[in-house]
């Protein structure tokens, strides 16, 4: 079976795990704090906190913003449930925004159409490893939270995602741009906002109370991330020239794949392709040994029983994800592109 994701560890990954299990200093300690300093400096932020999950990095970011009742923050409908998550631990209320069909990412346009006196935060995804229009979305002069979860080492005209919101947050879970098991963390160039979320990261030792959180990333994550960290490049770089194989290779059979807008860099987190009978196209793959999924398992709206959403509905039916990682052996890339133009009869 060719699986849909895949961890990728080599032997210097497991030679940083392995100094700090023999260290015996397992918990958040200088591993930690390194990641922190080399992944600000990779994105080109002054500061970072790690933490336990890319959701505790979301939850975090919001506390830190004072959100909560009585509080607004737009999401896209058509992204993971850690972001409804979040916002519902600070009881604050989600507002659903419908997607651009060729990017899969959420407009300023859009967002504009629900904007109210009640909104503190838009949190805007960068769906797949392509950047939205992150500058338009910005110029909103509302709170912007980046969700790089999919996109660190992606660039919006020359500048990294990350770099662009008030706040950002990443996921390092195992399958992940860099995967670290679990593990996130939240990046901004504001010290305040920082030391907040720095201080609501450990519960324990502190002079006042308030509820804090365990919140906290081991060494041993770190390590392993910082390690992935220095590959990130090449990663990136192996995933564009198996995508340019699919684009070549599934060109003219009708799977559309998002556009890249000029001045936007794709590094296919996930290669997706849209079909009208997705479902029985999955089944089909899974039948010669190749493992496809939908990229979001079901869109917010749904979840919620909202209207209106036609453009992440029409792409949730079509959108299928095939398989895309560093590890990838090229014959395995050839034979998944003859596996879908044998399914799509070319």
């Amino acid at each position: 079976m060719i699986t849909h994701s895949k961890v990728i560890l080599d032997e210097e990954d497991l030679a940083g795990v392995t100094k700090v299990l023999r260290s015996g200093l397992l918990a958040q300690g200088k591993y930690v704090s390194s990641l922190e300093e080399k992944t600000a400096s990779f994105i080109g932020v002054n500061h970072a906190v790690a933490v336990s999950s890319g959701t505790a990095a979301l939850h975090l970011s919001l506390l830190s913003l004072e959100i909560g009742v009585g509080s607004e923050v737009i999401i896209p409908s058509y992204v993971c449930t850690a972001l409804l998550n979040a916002i519902n631990y600070v009881r604050a209320t989600p507002i659903l925004v419908d997607i651009d069909p060729g990017t899969y990412n959420i407009k300023a346009e859009d967002i504009k159409r629900v904007i109210s006196e009640r909104t503190r935060a838009i949190i805007v995804p960068h769906m797949f490893g392509l950047p939205s229009d992150i500058d338009s979305i910005v110029s909103l002069d509302i709170p912007v939270i980046e969700d790089c979860a999919h996109s660190v080492g992606a660039k919006f005209r020359g500048r990294y995602t990350g770099s662009f919101g008030l706040l950002s947050i990443f996921s390092f879970y195992a399958t992940k741009m860099l995967g670290g098991g679990e593990g996130g963390m939240v990046l901004s160039n504001n010290l305040d906002l920082i030391e907040t979320i720095r201080d609501l990261r450990d519960y324990d030792e502190k002079k006042t109370y308030t509820v804090r959180y365990n919140y906290k990333l081991t060494d041993i994550q770190a390590a392993l991330v910082e390690s992935q960290l220095r590959k990130l490049p090449l990663f990136i770089e192996r995933r564009k020239k198996i995508a340019k194989i699919y684009n070549n290779g599934l060109d003219g059979l009708g799977a559309a794949t998002p556009l890249v807008p000029e001045g936007r860099e794709h590094i296919y987190y996930r290669y997706v392709i849209s079909l009208e009978n997705s479902l029985q196209f999955m089944k089909e793959m899974g039948k010669r040994g190749i493992e496809c999924r939908r990229p979001v398992f079901k869109p917010l709206h749904r979840y919620l029983k909202l209207p209106g959403y036609y453009a992440t509905d029409e792409v949730w039916e079509k959108a299928v994800s095939i398989p895309v990682y560093p590890s990838l052996k090229t014959e395995e890339t050839h034979l998944i592109v003859d596996s879908v133009k044998r399914i799509l009869g070319a």
